[in-house]
């Protein structure tokens, strides 16, 4: 992560030439979903939304040139809404087909052809009886079993969906998809949810939401859901993620604090760790996808961090990594299958750095 990148050619030693640092993406207006994508064979390729306030909005799913260190767009839909999160099924062995889903209005099942052409395979509304929708805030796609997505939605509710992935037969689509479970979790809107890793990482999720509270629940006992962190000021909690590598760690931020809190579950509402050297809100956080100990930050100001948390729970002063962005960063990624990179976007670019 430096702010300079060496030009693809042949050293002056005669050695193989060094890589570039960072490739950008200049997108037609700005960006604010994005995503890598998590199948093996299609390395460097990321979808990513358009941020437009109006109705009609853009997706785009856009491939490196590792050749010619380009991005090139391979395919462009319409979106009704900006796209509230995207997600690429997290399928590392290719099994399933090329799909991604986008939150809005509604969460919608998309396939990739190849070729440009991209279809909507469902569209999974759990307000059948009204034509208004509470939109929906965020997601979370299930990685130990794909056929399950939950989602967040301003309504104070989870919903869990189970898809069903199968062969397409004539017009019949190749993913159908239920609603397993629906449920209040919060007092007020709901801003996030995911799933964790923890009890064989199929049942456990956790949300955030308006009420200042992280709430973790189990799939099999929903009757009841813990309590693990409430904000002292009740500021709305904006996003939480899971650690990748130990399930007893969650990450959270505050609406407009340039702090990130990391608990222990196992010790509730006393937070392990506080990443405060943001000079301005943060904006998204990434754990890395094979270490337990590091996580990144992105903030509006233009700074992305990455921090090393393995002295826990001493105090942790300083990044690891630091790089600085043209603009205010609203999206940071860590990479699944290519731990070595993360993807930001600002304003109406995406960059990827090599770390």
């Amino acid at each position: 992560m430096s702010s300079s990148g060496s030009s693809a050619g042949t050293s002056v030693n005669g050695t193989a030439p060094k890589r570039k640092e960072i490739y950008k993406y200049d997108a037609p207006w700005n960006v604010y979903a994005m995503n890598w994508s998590v199948r093996p064979d299609k390395k460097f390729r990321l979808a990513v939304g358009s941020f437009i306030e109006e109705y009609n909005n853009k997706v785009q799913i856009i491939q490196l040139d590792e050749e010619t260190g380009d991005f090139a767009k391979q395919a462009e839909i319409e979106h009704p809404y900006p796209c509230t999160k995207i997600m690429w099924i997290p399928d590392n062995k290719s099994t399933f087909p090329d799909l991604f889903a986008t939150s809005g209005d509604f969460l919608r099942i998309w396939q990739n052809h190849g070729e440009g052409n991209i279809r909507m395979e469902c569209f999974l509304n759990n307000n059948k009886n009204s034509d208004f929708c509470a939109p929906l805030t965020s997601f979370d796609w299930n990685e130990v079993d794909p056929n399950l997505l939950g989602t967040a939605s301003i309504d104070t509710t989870c919903t869990i969906w189970a898809l069903e992935t199968g062969q397409a037969i004539g017009q019949t689509p190749a993913v159908t998809g239920n609603v397993r479970t629906q449920l209040i979790a919060h007092d007020k809107e709901v801003y996030d949810i995911a799933f964790s890793r923890a009890g064989g990482g199929r049942d456990m999720f956790a949300s955030v939401g308006a009420d200042g509270s992280i709430r973790l629940f189990d799939l099999r006992h929903l009757e009841h859901s813990t309590i693990i962190y409430e904000d002292h000021q009740h500021q709305p909690l904006l996003r939480l993620a899971w650690n990748k590598q130990d399930p007893n760690y969650v990450a959270s931020f505050a609406l407009d604090s340039t702090e990130l809190i990391i608990l222990d579950v196992r010790v509730p509402n006393q937070p392990v760790a506080r990443l405060n050297n943001h000079r301005a809100c943060v904006n998204g956080m990434a754990w890395a996808p094979h270490s337990a100990c590091h996580i990144c930050t992105a903030a509006d100001d233009h700074q992305a961090l990455i921090w090393d948390i393995a002295q826990m729970p001493r105090a942790i002063e300083d990044p690891i990594l630091a790089y600085t962005a043209e603009g205010a960063i609203n999206q940071i990624q860590w990479a699944s299958t290519q731990p070595d990179w993360i993807a930001i976007c600002f304003n109406r670019s995406v960059e990827i750095l090599r770390l």
